[in-house]
């Protein structure tokens, strides 16, 4: 007769190679989100470029949780545009360079970025961060810097933090289009971080 031996799954984690195959395949997903404005409505244009901030920043803290780094969202809203940077061994803001997915993202002239960090829904006394963080902690440091001497000048601090630990500080972000004439209705789309990814996103809104 023969003995009955139970039989047993073994189950395990993702590998490195498993993971950053997934990096991989995001980042074929986020430049496949193509630009192409001609014939499309005005809500569908605003939506894509929402949906790439979507997708690179959800990449950003993936990477910053992989690499076991400190990144930050810098939005220059006078340029229309953002980028992420890191923080290196000496506690000073880089650009995040070596990776096109996260270099600076310049919106189309008639659309408008716009970070919000005040007052945002679902803020509390009680939240993770606070805007303090920035000012006293993060900031970058002007010292032995001469005005005039851009290869010397540090970049501007993040207005957002991606932590190695998957957490990020509240944020939301509103891409829009408002006509200035003509019969063309205005678009919004807003991305909204609370304290960890995913990120979530709101429209088509009526307003902002």
């Amino acid at each position: 007769m023969t003995a009955f031996r139970p039989t047993y799954t073994a189950f395990r984690g993702f590998s490195l190679l498993e993971v950053m195959l997934v990096l991989v395949i995001m980042g074929l997903a986020a430049s496949a989100i193509v630009f192409n404005f001609s014939g499309k409505s005005r809500v569908d244009e605003v939506k894509k470029l929402s949906q790439r901030f979507e997708v690179v920043f959800n990449m950003a803290s993936d990477f910053a949780v992989l690499n076991q780094q400190t990144l930050g969202l810098r939005v220059e809203a006078d340029k229309n545009e953002y980028h992420f940077l890191r923080l290196d061994d000496q506690q000073q803001w880089q650009i995040l360079d070596g990776d096109p997915t996260f270099s600076t993202f310049t919106l189309p002239e008639e659309f408008v970025v716009e970070l919000l960090l005040d007052d945002l829904p679902w803020d509390s006394d009680d939240s993770l961060f606070d805007n303090q963080v920035f000012d006293e902690e993060l900031s970058v440091s002007t010292d032995g810097v001469e005005i005039g001497d851009e290869e010397e000048k540090k970049p501007e601090p993040p207005q957002v933090l991606i932590l190695s630990s998957g957490e990020i500080t509240p944020f939301s972000m509103l891409f829009s289009f408002e006509p200035e004439f003509g019969n063309e209705s205005p678009a919004y789309f807003r991305v909204n971080g609370e304290d960890s990814i995913p990120l979530t996103r709101e429209g088509p809104l009526d307003a902002p």
